[in-house]
């Protein structure tokens, strides 16, 4: 199993796909939203990612330029092989909600899939926080915001809880973008990182409002979001909230917390929830 693939930061288009991994992520991309669509991806990828041989690939997915690793992150997997599955429904929902001075916060973004949709579509007063944890996903994260004109999307390097402080990072070794501040069983490692309230975050970057947030934080949800809507102002409770969906492993029930503030279900999907307010 590959635990960490080093980050190259030489200038975009060093890996630009050729030969018969550029055939296959052609082909990849064109497949079907369907199980066989997403079975031949599938097979199609492997193929790609052997060939690869550890090495990323620079592309143009959701609208943003990314230098991605198809190896132990399913997320940039997913991204680089078959962006049009990647959360669909959920893009197509916060697509709607997109304007030109959009708030837009992003909790445990990763490698900017969602951040860097919105900065592509939004305007140039929007403004966009990214927030990721682990070291290596987050300088993959930055690198990918740079090599886009978008200059909206600023990135945090911190885990959001329910306190600020630090606080201990538990890994999955097999999927960099699996991390979690609940304590794992899935005998990966853990390291400790500074943490941050929701709240205190908001302050500190001075947002009137949130127009939208994202949140994925691998069953860790509840912590973040329970206190912060006990204690921050209504002003700052996002109009449209996309979280994943991990009810097996919250202790508060966000589907029951959330209509208490106002909010009611819009989407469903396999992997997230949304709600809106009003």
């Amino acid at each position: 199993m590959l635990r960490s693939i080093p980050n190259d930061l030489s200038p975009f288009g060093c890996y630009a796909p050729k030969g018969l991994t550029a055939g296959i992520l052609d082909r990849t991309r064109r497949c079907a939203l369907s199980w066989a669509g997403a079975r031949r991806a599938f097979i199609l990828r492997r193929l790609a990612v052997k060939a690869l041989g550890g090495q990323p690939l620079d592309v143009e997915a959701l609208g943003a330029l990314m230098r991605l690793y198809p190896y132990n992150n399913t997320c940039e997997k997913r991204i680089l092989f078959t962006p049009q599955f990647f959360d669909p429904a959920e893009r197509a929902l916060l697509a709607t909600r997109i304007r030109d001075d959009m708030i837009f916060v992003d909790i445990g973004a990763n490698i900017g899939g969602y951040s860097l949709f919105v900065a592509a579509r939004a305007g140039s007063r929007a403004r966009i926080l990214a927030i990721e944890p682990h070291p290596v996903i987050f300088e993959r994260l930055t690198y990918n915001i740079s090599q886009n004109p978008f200059a909206t999307v600023k990135a945090i390097d911190c885990a959001i809880a329910d306190r600020d402080g630090e606080i201990t990072l538990f890994l999955d070794p097999g999927n960099q973008g699996e991390t979690s501040i609940r304590i794992s069983d899935s005998g990966g490692e853990y390291l400790r990182v500074p943490a941050k309230s929701l709240k205190n975050v908001l302050a500190e970057e001075n947002y009137p409002r949130v127009d939208a947030l994202k949140i994925d934080i691998e069953g860790a949800e509840d912590v973040v979001l329970e206190p912060f809507f006990r204690e921050a102002a209504p002003a700052l409770w996002p109009q449209l909230l996309i979280c994943a969906h991990s009810r097996s492993r919250w202790s508060v029930d966000l589907d029951n917390l959330l209509p208490d503030y106002g909010y009611r279900e819009v989407l469903r999907t396999r992997s997230n929830i949304a709600w809106e307010r009003g």
